[in-house]
């Protein structure tokens, strides 16, 4: 008999998480460790009690991946749950030859996590987080800005309020210009000027 097996240890109040993955609990050799290349044979054969071994072995770990990342539980939950189905649904993509099993896992959850926070309905439900908060976007981005290389969490209190709410929602909330003069309800050209000149201050303090 299958079921949606419930989360377990440390996440064991969150009975939704797996509600996707088929698990089963009639094959007493998931109750085992397996090695990894075993297990890998067995997810490839679409054995649904290998999906309870790697959920008993990695979930715990994926979740607190995700979690640094979205920075909520709930939302870590959904990513979790999203990337679950993910693994076993593309898990014909997986080359060991290409790197370890949990390597190839994580990034799954990685990527899933960096597209939830700069997806539009993050960012809308996120929008009055403060900028001390947001570290999960910086840390997240494998490319592109990255405000802690220069310090820029500290001195960007040293902004004017306005310019401070500007910076926050383009390089924190990944808002682009035009979000947020609609957010702001600012014209788009106060928005640019505001930005500049708080970029011309920073440059000047980090200097």
């Amino acid at each position: 008999m299958l079921y949606f097996r419930t989360a377990a240890a440390s996440i064991c109040s969150k009975p939704h998480i797996l509600q996707s993955v088929p698990v089963s609990v009639n094959h007493p050799e998931s109750l085992i460790p397996a090695p990894e290349e075993l297990l890998v044979q067995r997810l490839r054969d679409r054995d649904e009690a290998a999906m309870t071994v790697f959920y008993d072995k990695y979930s715990a770990a994926l979740y607190g991946v995700i979690l640094r990342i979205v920075k909520k539980e709930e939302i870590a939950e959904d990513v979790l749950q999203e990337s679950l189905v993910k693994i076993w649904h593309s898990f014909a993509s997986y080359d060991a030859s290409k790197g370890r099993l949990f390597t190839w896992v994580v990034n799954v959850c990685r990527n899933l996590a960096i597209d939830k926070i700069r997806s539009r309905q993050y960012r809308v439900g996120s929008r009055t987080q403060p900028l001390e908060d947001s570290a999960a976007v910086r840390q997240a981005a494998p490319t592109g800005f990255q405000p802690d290389h220069i310090g820029l969490q500290e001195i960007t209190k040293k902004l004017n309020p306005e310019q401070k709410q500007v910076i926050d929602l383009l390089y924190f909330g990944g808002f682009t210009q035009s979000e947020v003069a609609d957010e702001l309800n600012l014209p788009l050209g106060t928005v640019k000027t505001r930005a500049r000149a708080a970029i011309k201050v920073l440059a000047k303090l980090v200097r």
